[in-house]
């Protein structure tokens, strides 16, 4: 899934989500600290569900347990929640939230819906937040090119045994550090980066490079058949290579490097990331 997708915004509180068995689940931890307005929402959660628990709730018992992103930047299995559960959730919450938090996943649900309908909705709704956020056009359409590029593989690995997320995750980071020859957590350090995608705040080189490294890698893995794990394992790690010696050819004859500390971050955040 495309991290751009995983956090939403209630009444100024990040929501975050995963689109899982075609639809979408909300961390519920998220959820009561949007509603509560606690100042320990785990543990508002944690009393909440005792109780729903013991009055036989159906709530408790239709959560999954999804990896979602932590503030470390790393994935936890978080307690999440369909729509229908959340909206009967919301009835053992006192809050004068509720009714518009109500509104607020019926919103977010229908866009999602139009969006898998008309495929285009979600491409301009990401160009009209890039633009937003002041990126040049042609930065934008780099980006998406390479998510297209990106799409086209990860269709790929569906189809030949490579389904879940966290396969995903140790491909794609196969392919990053054969090219860059930085893990994925080191390239956002580089960058300052905390939960952001780091593809939301690569230069117009690291977009390029990234997009032949997954290119490359597809059409290798086309080739060989690849299926599973391991075979596209060795197919990332080729189409890695055919990116990391196209980039030290640019960067020996450019004397520019194509990996950079450079974001996109406002500047107050990088003052306060200084900081830390």
């Amino acid at each position: 899934m495309d991290e751009n997708k995983a956090l939403s915004t209630f009444d100024g509180k990040n929501i975050r989500r995963i689109w899982h068995e075609d639809e979408w689940f909300f961390s519920v931890v998220d959820v009561v600290g949007a509603l509560s307005e606690s100042s320990d929402s785990r543990n508002y959660w944690k009393v909440l569900k005792h109780r729903l628990s013991e009055e036989g709730s159906e709530v408790v018992t239709k959560c999954n347990q999804l990896k979602l992103p932590s503030s470390d930047g790393k994935f936890y299995e978080t307690d999440c929640a369909n729509t229908e559960s959340l909206f009967r959730l919301i009835q053992s919450i006192p809050s004068k939230n509720a009714e518009p938090f109500k509104l607020w996943l019926a919103k977010v649900g229908y866009e999602r819906v139009k969006e898998i309908s008309d495929p285009a909705l979600s491409i301009d709704r990401a160009r009209t937040n890039w633009q937003r956020l002041g990126r040049s056009e042609k930065w934008i359409q780099q980006r998406m090119t390479g998510q297209e590029t990106r799409n086209k593989l990860t269709d790929y690995w569906k189809d030949h045994e490579v389904t879940k997320e966290e396969e995903y995750a140790i491909l794609t980071s196969i392919i990053h550090q054969e090219w860059t020859g930085l893990t994925v957590k080191d390239h956002k350090n580089l960058k300052g980066l905390k939960t952001q995608n780091l593809r939301d705040h690569m230069s117009e080189a690291e977009l390029i490079f990234t997009a032949l490294a997954e290119l490359s890698t597809r059409n290798i893995a086309e080739r060989i058949n690849a299926t599973g794990m391991d075979e596209n394992t060795v197919a990332g790690k080729k189409g890695g290579k055919i990116a990391k010696n196209a980039r030290q050819e640019f960067e020996e004859e450019t004397g520019r490097s194509a990996i950079t500390g450079d974001n996109f971050l406002p500047k107050n955040n990088i003052k306060k990331l200084k900081k830390e």
